[in-house]
């Protein structure tokens, strides 16, 4: 059993979930899954991928583990409650061998967005493992173990560069669990203080981090079909998000409609009442000269702000960015694949996307290319026109 507690995914299922309680408990939704890396043949993996989905839906919250999510500031009680009831269920995840491309599966996840939304996370960790425990059954964890000595000491022992903080976000394409947890056990022994958390809840309590998240795409694009209008879907989900945590969890994600709508909608009023953003495609230097220029251009000061970055980024980058914005804002660094599965073998690249929302398509329009996905492109052509973006090269 490859996922051993409810609570091993990302904070943001829980805080994007709570929400989904309190203001949209009716939603239905329909999320799909991609392999991005070519080549790669998931087939053979479609009966111990059952088992282990089967295994999940078996798994409740433990006392301890309602204990404390009860304690974060951030989550309310009745959504504790609510959680001391729930439980996954298989019946809402259909897997099969893909019928239109050899070696790919189509894995589906539909029904209502309040009981599908924690599938996303360890489905990624649990396909990742058992790719890696079948096409690289002997692999030697020394090498990466000696990749990330190498990468935590090369931040550690830069001079300039002792007050970055960079954060664990790599659950969902980590080589395994076992090594995530030893991987974070490394850090906090190397990095000390300049690590700043992770995104697993689970790691988060076991091992005594912080744990560390907002929201995540499938957010945003499930307004599209929740909101008021179209055009408005954007600041629709903002507004929901400051009625639901009051100024708390201020980090806006900017890139499901690309820079230039983000920054129409992120107006004086979100500039001042969010904390900060987050990048997570395009250049992350322009995106973060512009965004350092809006907050100017709207009177707010850049330097009470924060830039976060999570777009594929490792510890070289990382001291790019640090050293190109270091005193023009407060930065966060979250880092993923590159601490959780740089043990030699080319890692996946997999995501699990929200597709619908109450029949309806929804979609991401990403500043890097390749990002985006939707089955529908009349739908993809008409999000372009009504956010007024050029059409894709």
């Amino acid at each position: 059993m490859i996922i051993r507690s409810l609570l091993d995914t990302d904070l943001y299922k829980f805080t994007m979930m709570q929400v989904v309680l309190h203001q949209y408990p009716a939603a239905q939704v329909e999320y799909r899954f991609r392999c991005r890396t070519p080549g790669i043949d998931l087939v053979p993996l479609v009966g111990r991928l059952r088992d282990e989905i089967d295994a999940l839906c078996t798994l409740r919250f433990t006392d301890s583990e309602l204990d404390y999510l009860r304690g974060l500031r951030f989550i309310d009680s009745d959504f504790v409650d609510f959680l001391g009831l729930f439980q996954l269920n298989a019946k809402y995840v259909t897997v099969r061998p893909s019928d239109t491309a050899q070696g790919e599966i189509d894995l589906v996840i539909s029904g209502p967005w309040l009981h599908t939304i924690l599938f996303e996370v360890p489905l990624l960790a649990i396909i990742n493992e058992l790719y890696f425990a079948s096409a690289h059954p002997t692999i030697d964890l020394g090498e990466g173990r000696a990749r990330l000595h190498d990468k935590i000491a090369r931040l550690r022992d830069t001079p300039g560069y002792e007050r970055v903080r960079v954060a664990d976000y790599g659950t969902r394409r980590r080589f395994s669990r076992d090594w995530h947890e030893e991987a974070l056990g490394i850090m906090q022994a190397g990095w000390g203080s300049q690590l700043a958390g992770t995104s697993n809840v689970w790691f988060a309590m076991r091992q005594g981090l912080v744990p560390i998240g907002s929201m995540a795409h499938e957010y945003l694009q499930a307004f599209q079909s929740l909101g008021p209008r179209l055009r408005d879907s954007q600041t629709a989900a903002l507004e929901a998000w400051a009625r639901e945590y009051r100024g708390d969890l201020g980090i806006a994600l900017s890139d499901v409609y690309g820079m230039d709508a983000f920054l129409r909608d992120f107006d004086m009023y979100f500039c001042k009442l969010f904390d900060g953003a987050r990048h997570d495609s395009g250049d992350p230097f322009d995106w973060g000269d512009r965004m350092l220029a809006h907050y100017e251009a709207n009177r707010v000061d850049p330097r009470t702000k924060t830039l976060v970055f999570s777009d594929g980024l490792t510890i070289p980058r990382v001291m790019e960015l640090y050293k190109h914005f270091e005193g023009r804002c407060h930065l966060s660094f979250g880092v993923g694949t590159n601490l959780t599965n740089d043990m030699g073998p080319m890692p996946l690249n997999i995501v699990i996307k929200m597709t619908r929302c109450n029949g309806q398509p929804v979609a991401k329009l990403s500043d890097s290319p390749g990002k985006s996905m939707c089955d529908d492109p009349d739908y993809i052509a008409y999000l372009r026109r009504v956010f007024d973006l050029p059409a894709a090269a």
